[in-house]
């Protein structure tokens, strides 16, 4: 029996924290199907607008063709295909490392890396808005954990001051943060860690694609070496339009995991179309810069224009841009009343967000047109006017 399920339920109701699912009747485009009704969608994290595309589309459908529906069997035993394989050598090229890794999805991609290499003698060090995935990585894994002020890297240098006695000491941070869309300070992250003979983890699953001069990511960003980050993990499904989740780095690294990550070993292996079309993204991406300069011109365009009607972003530096609205109640409010007036943009509330903190989490696509920013920028300035 569970006699406290409702119970629990109506108290989310009562603190507009319940959430349900919006059944999409289309692709993932900025214009998308619901309930009948057509929509402008900004809260998808389709950010170069690939997910639809019909090169990766092709890709994913010849290995169908060629390979079947799934894997239906763990990497390890004989759920490695060609796909995979592919999919790990063209990763880590583009990424610029010795070696790749896939997992089925970004979350068992942190979790694996994190209880493959950590344990009781060792200590991780995690920036406090670091993504749920690092946090159920650093609990699951046993070590000590040390969670460090956002971004603060004289925090963080007082916290490695006093952790010398352990086996292995480890740094992780979201390259940009999902929910902010601020960068983390790698080049300091990046002089700390080899200051302290520290491991350096960035989850990048939010930059790759999107930052560099070749969409690498936040290591290229900062014109740092792909050798400075000892552990690069990053997702196919964000700005890629694919799936998965890869860890890349030293030959290693990578050998270690394949050997000690149990959601690695006890997990069916992505599905052969879904690598297919993620190698196809990669190529589409190195060979396709107008589609990350395209979206970086509508980011820019959509951030300064809120900033104008007055709206708080934060400290966006990228793609996704926070409309702070504080309360829980009027958050939703707002995000109901831009459904009613056909645009999509879902309202984020505690605890994905700390307390007071509730927002609107805006994702600029690539793909989103000039008249699609303009009535996004003129329906928030009409909504401004009611909710003030």
């Amino acid at each position: 029996m569970l006699p406290d399920i409702n119970k629990e339920l109506q108290a989310l109701r009562e603190t507009d924290r319940f959430r349900s699912t919006k059944q999409i009747e289309s692709a993932q485009e900025t214009r998308i199907r619901i309930d009948d009704r057509d929509l402008i969608l900004f809260c998808s994290n389709n950010y170069l607008g690939l997910a639809n595309h019909p090169t990766l589309k092709g890709a994913a459908v010849e290995a169908i063709h060629r390979y079947g529906t799934s894997s239906v069997a763990s990497a390890l035993i004989s759920g490695y295909m060609a796909p995979h394989a592919e999919l790990e050598t063209c990763m880590a090229k583009f990424l610029t490392t010795e070696a790749s890794v896939v997992f089925p999805t970004g979350y068992t991609a942190n979790l694996g890396v994190m209880t493959a290499l950590l344990g009781p003698d060792d200590i991780i060090f995690s920036d406090q808005l670091n993504h749920r995935s690092i946090i159920d990585g650093c609990r699951l894994s046993r070590a000590k954990v040390e969670i460090y002020s956002h971004g603060d890297t004289d925090h963080l240098h007082s916290k490695l001051q006093n952790a010398k006695n352990y086996r292995r000491r480890l740094i992780v941070t979201d390259g940009v943060f999902s929910m902010d869309g601020d960068i983390a300070p790698l080049p300091e992250l990046v002089s700390l860690a080899q200051e302290f003979q520290t491991i350096l983890m960035v989850d990048d699953a939010h930059g790759t694609g999107v930052l560099g001069a070749n969409g690498r990511g936040t290591f290229e960003h900062f014109g740092l070496s792909s050798d400075a980050i000892d552990i690069h993990m990053t997702s196919g499904s964000k700005a890629l339009g694919a799936s998965g989740g890869f860890i890349s780095g030293r030959s290693d690294l990578i050998d270690l995991i394949r050997n000690r990550s149990a959601s690695y070993i006890y997990t069916t292996a992505m599905p052969p179309d879904a690598c297919a079309s993620t190698t196809a993204s990669l190529d589409l991406i190195s060979n396709t810069p107008a589609i990350r300069q395209n979206l970086w011109h509508n980011i820019e365009t959509i951030r300064e224009g809120l900033q104008k009607l007055g709206f708080d972003v934060g400290n966006t530096q990228t793609q996704i841009i926070p409309i702070i609205i504080g309360d829980d109640k009027k958050t939703i409010a707002i995000s109901t009343e831009l459904y009613e007036r056909g645009i999509y943009l879902y309202g984020i509330r505690p605890p994905t967000v700390p307390e007071g903190q509730s927002r609107l989490r805006l994702s600029v696509m690539a793909t989103h047109t000039k008249e699609d920013i303009q009535y996004l920028l003129n329906t928030m300035a009409e909504v401004q006017k009611t909710f003030t």
